[in-house]
């Protein structure tokens, strides 16, 4: 206690309700959960954040909440929490008073974490490893947390709630996104205020984009493995605090001005139509395993927020691969969790969220349960049940691959998607029924429980993993940069250099290259499903082969705008603005419902037909040849949304996707009957302009995809029974 105020003030009851510090105008009330300390203290400090004046006690516990109100506290004021309590690791209980510990409900963060060993619970290096105990002062390497008032005025902004069957999205870091961009203030590079630039949201306006996804925004932990080889937690998966954005976001470094700069992109992106999808990592926290640090809810309550392996409480169960599981069984968790969602969407407005390691989530003590606590919590919500929800369906626990198998009201990250339709691209044998099944938004996978085909969350790239300029440009990972002797990132991407390993001066494997990527971009932007995007694959990104760029903070990762004004770089931009205006524009390339030719929106027109080259209708024998690689989708639709039947009449939308993925160049038979059929795309002359059909048959290009569109009026039926 030495240097503390020897003031002998108490703080008054104050309510357990809400959760974290809140100023009234007359002073502060303080609430935080712990079911196991035996006493916890409120830690004030003075503006520097560097000089603890104050220690006192929480004086109430209601319902295991700790909590008490500090008359005459003001906004500003800097604060962190002491908790005590027994510290028995083979109990699950690490209780440290000397581990100064970050309120989880804090909504503003003071200062950056600075690693040293006292950041520890217990001796490190000790022979009795985390069964020792530390008696150092955490403090000084601790960020504090910041009283402060959460007010902004909002207008008349308005969520753009992009229906999920019209919806692009643009998977994007948000410092990545413009660090580069030489057309921004050097000092907004790569924070919330060059992403709510007029430039970045005319970017993404022009290529048609309708929601960006950010990857993690909490603030989190630097790994000290990582600061040591002089690198840095990119992506952010390593969370500290699930409330405050991370400062390297924020202009002014975590003040209140840079949340205004976050509320304002949000609203600028809304007021051009573009949604805000947060990147939230829920399963596991940056404290790592037993052999982490304490600095928020270890010190807290251990064995609550973390599962712990029964019978020998001193291990972190490690569903997520991270060190720890967050222990959504619980209640207080999972009400963290909750407060967290809610919050974002209140007083953030943002307009979905994709869960990271979403299995960990649904995970009960008895395996993965789609009707968990978590879903069940979330699906009633009346603010989150109206988001979008995006599940990440796998981790490394047991029953961990759950994709198909979320609640309804979630999409699903498909990585059979990705693999399936890389495999056909790349040539493998087989693989045509998987592409056919991935085209029509993966029923195979998500037609249950009255689910939709935007349930199929559709990529061929994201961030973990190649670009898709690397994808057909390296045959094996080029990981060396990131310290781990190329040990880490995935050593099976389904990916093919076509010619040589790495960047060529061939004229000739760099048209196959960028055929190619077009075909992949074309099939995912032609397929029922969500498509997502990652920034930067409409231009050719490249990160040199690295496949696990999640430590490389640097021109590595960040998007190369000059590559993007390169005359490559605009053709392939605009080529993907054309695929993604043509989806926008046409229902039969995003039905509602997913499609089983029952239906004949037009005479003779089913609304889901396959042929081959030929135009003859495919049959199982066909399906079953394993060096097919051409195929024709037909698909039709009303115009205005799915078909539910010919009462009324309207324009039937009909389109043909022709897929060559052979080698050679072949001529396709238009199938019958025949329309007045219109040329949008052909992925093999990207700036080839719109045309109309002529004859009754197409040139496909070697590995290319050729989109063609017709529309035609359907008579209303009189003879339909009545409406139910």
């Amino acid at each position: 206690m030495t240097g503390l105020s020897t003031s002998q003030r108490r703080l008054d009851p104050g309510q357990p309700y809400p959760l974290g510090a809140t100023w009234d105008g007359s002073g502060v009330n303080f609430a935080v959960f712990s079911a196991h300390a035996e006493k916890i203290e409120l830690c004030l400090f003075d503006a520097s954040g560097k000089r603890e004046l104050e220690r006192l006690a929480l004086p109430e516990c209601t319902d295991q909440v700790w909590h008490g109100y500090l008359p005459n506290a003001k906004l500003g004021q800097l604060y962190g929490y002491r908790a005590h309590g027994p510290y028995e690791p083979q109990r699950g209980h690490r209780f440290n008073p000397h581990k100064l510990l970050l309120d989880p409900y804090a909504k503003q963060l003071a200062g950056a974490l600075v690693w040293s060993d006292a950041l520890y619970g217990y001796r490190v290096g000790s022979a009795r490893v985390d069964l020792s105990y530390d008696r150092r002062d955490s403090a000084p390497g601790m960020p504090k947390a910041v009283v402060c008032e959460q007010v902004m005025e909002w207008g008349d902004d308005r969520p753009p709630n992009v229906p999920w069957s019209k919806t692009v999205i643009y998977e994007a870091h948000p410092r990545g996104l413009t660090m580069s961009r030489s057309d921004l203030r050097a000092p907004e590079r790569g924070t919330f205020a060059a992403l709510g630039d007029p430039r970045t949201i005319d970017y993404l306006l022009k290529l048609g984009i309708t929601a960006v996804e950010l990857l993690p925004i909490h603030a989190i932990v630097q790994d000290r493995v990582l600061l040591a080889k002089k690198l840095r937690n990119y992506w952010g998966y390593n969370q500290l605090s699930y409330f405050v954005p991370d400062p390297r976001y924020l202009t002014d470094g975590g003040g209140e001005g840079g949340l205004r700069e976050l509320r304002t992109a949000i609203r600028r992106l809304h007021a051009a139509g573009i949604e805000v999808i947060l990147d939230v990592v829920y399963n596991h926290t940056g404290e790592g395993s037993e052999l982490g640090a304490t600095l928020s809810f270890r010190g807290l309550d251990h064995a609550s927020y973390y599962r712990l392996l029964p019978g020998n409480e001193r291990h972190c169960i490690n569903d997520t691969g991270c060190g720890n599981t967050v222990n959504l069984s619980h209640p207080r968790v999972l009400q963290l969790v909750m407060d967290s969602l809610r919050y974002w969407v209140q007083m953030f407005h943002v307009d979905g969220f994709r869960f990271d390691l979403s299995s960990t989530l649904g995970r009960e003590p008895t395996g993965f349960d789609p009707g968990s606590g978590f879903f069940d919590a979330i699906r009633q919500d009346p603010v989150l049940n109206r988001v979008k929800l995006i599940a990440e369906p796998w981790d490394i626990g047991p029953g961990g691959y759950q994709l198909g198998r979320h609640p309804p009201g979630f999409s699903e990250w498909n990585d059979r998607f990705r693999d399936d339709v890389r495999r056909f691209w790349r040539g493998d044998s087989a693989m045509r029924p998987a592409l056919a099944a991935r085209l029509m938004g993966s029923a195979d996978l998500f037609d249950h429980d009255r689910r939709r085909p935007a349930a199929s969350l559709n990529f061929i790239t994201a961030h973990d993993g190649y670009t898709l300029a690397d994808l057909v440009s390296y045959t094996e990972k080029h990981n060396l940069a990131n310290g781990e002797d190329n040990r880490d990132g995935h050593s099976d991407n389904h990916g093919c250099n076509w010619g040589v390993e790495g960047e060529s001066d061939d004229p000739a494997i760099n048209n196959q290259r960028g055929r190619i990527r077009r075909a992949l971009l074309s099939t995912l932007l032609t397929a029922h499903g969500t498509p997502m995007l990652l920034a930067g694959d409409e231009f050719g990104q490249t990160q040199s082969g690295n496949n696990n760029a999640y430590c490389q903070d640097n021109k590595t990762s960040w998007l190369d705008w000059q590559r993007a004004d390169s005359d490559e770089g605009r053709l392939q931009t605009a080529f993907v603005a054309r695929l993604i205006a043509a989806r926008k524009a046409h229902a039969s390339l995003r039905a509602e419902q997913f499609l089983h030719g029952q239906s004949e929106p037009l005479p003779g027109i089913a609304d889901i037909a396959w042929f081959d080259e030929r135009a003859d209708e495919m049959t199982q024998e066909a399906w079953q040849d394993m060096h097919g690689r051409r195929v024709i989708l037909r698909r039709a639709v009303l115009a205005d949304g799915p078909v539910r039947g010919q009462r009324e009449g309207g324009i039937v939308d009909v389109s043909l996707v022709l897929v060559n993925g052979s080698s050679d160049d072949a001529a396709f038979l238009l199938p019958e009957p025949r329309l007045a059929w219109r040329l949008l795309t052909d992925s093999a002359a990207p700036d080839a302009a719109e045309t109309i059909v002529e004859g009754d048959s197409l040139i496909v290009a070697a590995y290319s995809v050729v989109l063609i569109t017709a529309s035609a009026m359907t008579k209303p039926t009189a003879d339909l029974p009545p409406e139910p």
